[in-house]
């Protein structure tokens, strides 16, 4: 039987939300308690005033805020239009009049949503090759678009050649769907130079860099990963290190019932289960042959079933560019996705096991991604006009960062002064980023284009490669 809570502990949760117009965070109630509750116990009487509807939960995880019913239905409804004003528009993603539709029910308010739990049906539904959530003309379209004019290689030599590339912009893009802070040229720096951009949180710097472990994993790997529990448990450690309460939870299913912020979908809370439907949605996409199926189908099924106590959307937009770094396509970066046309495009999933939406947003963004990792774009082009300007500068100062055996950290902070004192304030800016190309750049064969010796080379490369966090 399950231990009653006594009603003046919740009403002392009531009180301290009560005192937070604007949401209380789970550390701003926590602070407030007369007496210290230990983390997972505070969790679990939030959940219970949520589900008894004493309370409303809006966000997930760190980011969730509680509100008294009161409080939240007046942030919804006392702005006179919010009723009558229509959908908001997928930024500029088109949609079909059925993923409208998805997208108009999920964006009611949650107490005009029905509430759901997870459906087994919707996962056994579905037989490899013979269901498809993917049209035999999408199929073709995706090819088309995402296949490289480099012919038979071994798997996982196209995401080799743009490595440097792809751990910028995926793990940008898919940080940047968690909330994170961190901007392109952020992550840049934050990847290459292991330097943590001041004003930014700790939380959205390990974000970014789980998500460089995690892709060069795949990468490094990509003759040896699949669709096996040993992957997908792996990328979960990687993208979760250092974000759980505990570490015990990363790379390794859920022992504990999971809310869904925003969303009226209560996933599975059986453990038993949870494993049998992990087990499930791995041999179905093990056994699916066309690659671009692969990467919808864990798109959609792995987040719907949540098999991990936080991180499982990340670990869904990683493992659905397994099948693609292996069959040597354009990876799927999630270029230019707006973060609300996600969000309806899952709660799509949860709550309506509708693909539509989803499935127009993942063609869409995938077409921006082979866009961008087009080999064609590889040929030389005019000179740049702006290196063509500072070449002379440029030269100087990779000469003095190499010659004095700088660092990553050290390179970064110097390239930002010397820039400042020595380039004209409108290219400072610039100039920082077309010096940090250089370095990054920099191998055995162009390093004497800034008058540096072989020796010199070797001894300032074991220092630059030497990870500083």
């Amino acid at each position: 039987m399950a231990k009653i809570i006594p009603q003046e502990e919740l009403e002392a949760l009531e009180a301290i939300v009560r005192c937070y117009p604007d949401g209380a965070s789970l550390l701003n109630i926590a602070s407030q308690l007369a007496t210290g509750l230990p983390p997972r116990t505070l969790q679990y009487r939030l959940k219970y005033l949520v589900d008894n509807q004493r309370l409303i939960r809006q966000g997930e995880k760190r980011w969730a805020r509680y509100y008294l019913p009161t409080t939240a239905n007046q942030l919804r409804e006392d702005t006179p239009e919010y009723e009558n004003q229509p959908p908001v528009a997928i930024s500029t993603v088109p949609i079909s009049k059925s993923a409208a539709e998805i997208q108009q029910i999920v964006r009611q308010p949650v107490h005009k949503r029905k509430p759901v739990g997870y459906s087994r049906a919707f996962l056994e539904s579905y037989e490899p090759n013979v269901s498809t959530y993917l049209s035999a003309t999408e199929l073709a379209h995706l090819h088309q678009i995402g296949t490289p004019p480099t012919g038979q290689q071994p798997a996982g030599t196209y995401a080799k050649q743009i490595l440097n590339r792809l751990l910028i912009d995926l793990s940008f893009n898919s940080s940047r769907l968690e909330g994170n802070t961190y901007s392109l040229l952020d992550t840049k720096r934050l990847i290459s130079f292991d330097e943590a951009i001041e004003g930014k949180g700790q939380l959205d710097a390990q974000m970014i860099l789980n998500h460089k472990d995690a892709i060069e994993f795949m990468v490094e790997s990509a003759q040896d990963i699949d669709f096996d529990t040993q992957t997908i448990l792996s990328l979960h450690a990687l993208l979760a290190n250092n974000l759980l309460l505990g570490q015990e939870a990363t790379g390794r299913l859920r022992r504990i019932a999971v809310g869904i912020g925003q969303s009226v979908y209560y996933p599975l809370e059986i453990p038993q289960m949870i494993e049998e439907c992990f087990a499930q949605i791995l041999i179905s996409a093990a056994a699916i042959t066309d690659p671009f199926e692969q990467a919808f189908f864990v798109m959609v099924q792995l987040p719907y079933l949540q098999p991990f106590e936080d991180v499982n959307k990340r670990v869904s937009r990683l493992a659905a560019n397994i099948p693609l770094i292996r069959a040597n396509l354009a990876p799927l970066s999630f270029v230019d996705v707006p973060t609300d046309s996600y969000t309806s495009a899952m709660l799509g999933i949860y709550e309506l096991n509708n693909v539509d939406l989803l499935k127009e947003l993942f063609i869409w963004t995938y077409e921006r991604s082979a866009e961008r990792y087009k080999v064609v774009q590889q040929v030389i082009g005019d000179p740049n006009p702006f290196v063509l300007k500072y070449r002379i500068k440029l030269r100087e100062i990779i000469n003095y960062i190499v010659l004095h055996k700088l660092n990553r950290i050290a390179a970064f902070k110097l390239l930002a002064s010397w820039a400042k004192d020595n380039i004209p304030a409108a290219d400072a800016e610039q100039f920082r980023e077309e010096a940090e190309n250089e370095l990054l750049a920099l191998h055995g064969g162009n390093f004497a284009r800034f008058k540096i010796r072989p020796s010199e080379f070797e001894a300032w490369l074991q220092v630059w490669n030497q990870r500083m966090l």
